[in-house]
């Protein structure tokens, strides 16, 4: 043996020696951590048998215990993670603090203090865990040690960029591609009827930063003139939460209409740039914020700004109340209408793409919908059932629909041609309502879902007299206004046992008589529906030594063409329609 070698076998053995007294606790690293704590009330009186519940990042509910009779508790051997701890005891306020992040060997003491009004729970790391991967001795012996000092300078320069593997920088990898043709969805705006590919893909750099791109690009059907839209994300994730979202998205569009030459389409280029962020203001008051901020090239620049916020106040086992405001467009990151947007952010993404800035034409220069909605809503969970409710202020400027009319009913700088349909849309001018709406969920077993819900708000109905030849755009304006209506919708889903066939179906009755504008719910799921509808996802068998799955589908949008507002003017007709008959098909990989 070297000298040298003795020398570092040396200066090991004598860092074992001088650590015997605690052999046995360093010599098994503790790869799990530890949360205790003390519940007292706001005199400082310790509370006996209080209700503390541990839950996962998933809000899983891990562990249950019960305080002692000096009002302390403790979960042993917990995996490294985030959790959240909730309180309950009976004549005071839940308390309930998340993001507890536990790491190998640590020990974490929160301080409890329960009160009738608000409760609170304080997070106190402990500076001397005695369960780390290294203890305070083994770093002195290795800092003091002569021997083993230019080892550990040499080992940081040995590990370069260079010889980092791939899966070191990616992580959590996953994609979906869709080729889809048929009309467009009207809820989701005007980015439909095209035959064409949309992509996304999400990935993870360095562990915590959180990179998604997503793309559609196709042909109108209409007018076979390209359309295409690109959108990244990112995000980085904070103390095992997401942290603020940055969005940046851009469309290209051109509207022409039925059988019209290129020459005559119309482009039509948006960019926009998106914020996105959280904050938890107190233990059950969590605050979701932003602002979208577009640029629109159509007839004209138009630069505009769309703040939006979003309260939710948890009540525990009472249920959530929520209060929402929005101004300008439809703030897509709040919308919980879409359940099968909801599925994945990929399919978020996507669902983003298809959000276009709602535009109209009249007197030959572009005008913008806008909408400035005020909404509260309540929300409760009982085993299998949840129920919903929600009152809102809706306010719309420059409203666009779709209009089927023939030549000359209006003139044509009053028009623009319909993405959705080989209709047109019109500037049906102003409105404000106020609407109500409740919604009852009954979930049946793990695979069938039901869901009714009913609400009443204001519709546009127009009147019956005729407007004398010629007809301008203002004279079939001053024909609609609104009026009280009810609606009700009624929403079946379920996955067949064998072919795992996701089938989806719903009915949305109303004055038909009228148009009713769709309102999206930013506090809850209320699934205000237009006529009989059908949705179909079905599983394809796997391509052989390629990984991911693939599913075709098929949807069809109010079956039925109802809910179309008839306007006489001129001597003429013509119909309006926020949900015009669509179908939709394609497939859809994901890896």
């Amino acid at each position: 043996m070297s000298f040298k070698l003795s020398t570092i076998a040396i200066g090991l053995l004598t860092g074992l020696v001088s650590m015997a007294p605690v052999g046995s606790a360093a010599s098994v690293p503790s790869l799990s951590g530890n949360v205790f704590g003390e519940v007292h009330n706001s005199a400082g009186v310790v509370q006996m048998g209080a209700t503390v519940f541990l839950y996962n990042r998933y809000d899983e509910l891990v562990r249950q215990v019960m305080t002692d009779r000096t009002g302390k508790f403790v979960f042993e051997g917990l995996s490294p993670d985030v959790y959240s701890v909730r309180v309950i005891l009976a004549s005071f306020f839940p308390a309930l603090r998340k993001n507890i992040a536990v790491s190998p060997g640590s020990e974490n003491r929160l301080n409890i203090n329960l009160s009738t009004m608000l409760s609170s729970i304080e997070v106190i790391p402990s500076a001397n865990s005695k369960g780390t991967l290294m203890t305070d001795d083994w770093k002195w012996v290795l800092r003091t040690s002569s021997s083993t000092r230019p080892v550990l300078r040499l080992l940081p320069a040995s590990i370069s960029s260079s010889t980092r593997r791939h899966s070191d920088i990616f992580s959590e990898t996953r994609g979906l591609l869709r080729v889809s043709g048929g009309d467009g969805d009207p809820e989701n705006g005007r980015a439909g009827q095209d035959l064409g590919t949309s992509f996304a893909l999400a990935t993870v750099l360095n562990g915590s930063s959180r990179v998604r791109l997503s793309g559609r690009i196709g042909y109108l059907a209409n007018s076979g003139l390209p359309a295409a839209g690109f959108r990244t994300t990112y995000s980085r994730d904070q103390d095992g939460t997401a942290g603020p979202q940055v969005s940046v998205t851009v469309h290209q569009v051109f509207f022409a209409g039925p059988g019209a030459p290129a020459s005559e389409a119309f482009a039509m280029r948006t960019g926009s740039i998106g914020v996105k962020d959280q904050v938890q203001v107190l233990d059950q008051l969590r605050l979701e914020y932003g602002v979208n901020m577009e640029s629109i090239y159509f007839l004209g620049r138009v630069n505009h700004l769309s703040p939006f916020a979003r309260a939710t106040y948890d009540l525990g086992k009472n249920g959530s109340v929520r209060v929402a405001f929005s101004a300008g467009t439809q703030p897509g990151d709040l919308m919980k209408h879409d359940v099968e947007a909801q599925l994945s952010d990929l399919n978020r993404d996507l669902a983003q793409l298809t959000y276009l800035p709602q535009v109209s034409r009249s007197g030959d220069r572009m005008r913008l919908q806008r909408t400035e909605n005020w909404e509260a809503g309540y929300e409760l969970v009982r085993g299998s059932r949840k129920y919903s409710a929600n009152v809102y202020s809706e306010d719309v400027r420059d409203a666009a629909y779709s209009m089927s009319a023939g030549d000359g009913f209006v003139p044509q700088g009053e028009l623009l041609p319909d993405l959705n349909s080989r209709n047109f849309l019109f500037d049906v001018g102003d409105y404000r309502r106020l609407g109500y709406s409740g919604a009852i969920t009954q979930t049946v077993g793990e695979n069938i879902e039901l869901t009714i819900a009913a609400g009443r708000t204001s519709a546009l109905t127009a009147d019956s007299q005729d407007v004398p030849a010629p007809v301008t755009g203002q004279d079939v304006r001053s024909l609609i206004h609104t009026a009280r209506r009810s609606w009700a919708t009624a929403r079946a889903s379920a996955v067949l046992p064998g072919p795992q066939t996701r089938v989806s179906t719903s009915y949305g009755w109303t004055d038909f008589r009228t148009l009713m504008p769709t309102h999206i719910a930013l506090t809850g799921n209320t699934y205000q529906d237009e006529g009989w509808n059908v949705g179909i996802r079905q599983p394809l068998p796997a391509i052989t030594g390629m990984k991911g799955r693939v599913e075709a589908t098929a949807e069809i949008r109010n079956a039925l063409a109802q809910g179309y507002l008839p306007v006489n003017a001129g001597g003429r007709r013509a119909v309006l329609t926020n949900s015009p008959r669509s179908l939709r098909g394609g497939l859809n990989f994901q890896f």
